[in-house]
């Protein structure tokens, strides 16, 4: 038992403390992340929402900046008719400047207006274009689902 113990405050003090690459993420230099979303699944959504939770957790204040393209069956995560407690989440979100991004091409095919979307949703013609645009201007990419 004792074993045990010692093995389990070693590994916190081992691995417990994020340890940032250089150059160190910074309000000047904050680290940009990229989301694509494509699915409408809630527990895919969800999934998302939770590691992005996780990822602001650890990075100092205002030293990352994270972003989510929705696209295809994705926008309709954006929707106000969508899940009421996953829009909940994504509302607090926003609160903490994450960007969420709609595509209006998905939006022209689906025949859906602006006023159908949460009220602090960013548009762009092409989802996949704002992708392709931010990570060629330094965002990382990541799908965490």
């Amino acid at each position: 038992m004792k074993k045990l113990l010692l093995m389990m405050i070693f590994c916190v003090y081992s691995f417990g403390e994020m340890q940032f690459s250089e150059p160190l993420p910074t309000f000047e230099n904050p680290r940009k992340w990229v989301i694509k979303l494509n699915t409408a699944n809630i527990e895919d959504v969800n999934h998302m929402l939770g590691s992005i939770n996780n990822v602001l957790k650890e990075y100092p204040a205002e030293s990352i900046k994270i972003a989510v393209v929705t696209y295809a069956q994705g926008v309709r995560s954006m929707r106000k008719d969508y899940d009421p407690a996953t829009l909940t989440r994504i509302k607090s979100l926003m609160e903490y400047d994450v960007e969420f991004i709609v595509c209006r091409n998905t939006m022209d095919t689906m025949k859906w207006t602006d006023d159908e979307f949460l009220k602090g949703s960013n548009f762009v013609q092409a989802g996949i274009a704002e992708v392709i645009e931010r990570i060629a201007g330094g965002w990382i990419g990541v799908e965490p689902y």
